[in-house]
């Protein structure tokens, strides 16, 4: 079944992509939910003309992101938690990256910032999706109180 988007719907597209999906997660779920609509041919015809028109704004987005990524770039992140020696008591997740980010002048949702559960100290590493096209690694550092 192929149905277009209508919103970014986690590991599977972005807004206005054109995906094939099985029959009953389309029929029950993406289009009563709201998050797709069927892609008939007229309906890629209009989909095509509308991303023409939104091509020029998209560049502006494209490059707003692109400086956003490099000013992460630039940041160094350390995080502190409580740790014996070098395991945590307790982990480090998306929401704490995002609060740190928050505390250094770069509010990011914490929906868009890929790390997993890290629960040692030491250097890692968490990807930041700032567009559909623009990812960004973000290293990071985990400290133990003292």
């Amino acid at each position: 079944m192929e149905l277009i988007l209508k919103k970014d719907v986690q590991n599977l597209g972005f807004k206005d992509d054109v995906v094939t999906v099985k029959n009953g997660y389309g029929r029950n779920f993406l289009i009563p939910q709201g998050f797709a609509h069927m892609a008939t041919p007229s309906a890629k015809k209009i989909l095509a003309e509308n991303l023409k028109q939104k091509a020029h704004k998209e560049a502006k987005v494209v490059d707003d992101a692109k400086k956003v990524a490099e000013s992460l770039k630039a940041l160094e992140i350390k995080l502190t938690a409580k740790a014996g020696g070098e395991k945590l008591f307790g982990s480090i997740t998306n929401i704490d990256i995002a609060d740190a980010l928050e505390k250094a002048g770069q509010p990011i949702d914490r929906k868009f910032i890929t790390s997993g559960v890290v629960k040692r100290t030491g250097k890692y590493t968490a990807s930041v999706r700032l567009h559909r096209d623009v990812i960004v690694e973000l290293p990071y550092e985990i400290v133990a109180e003292k």
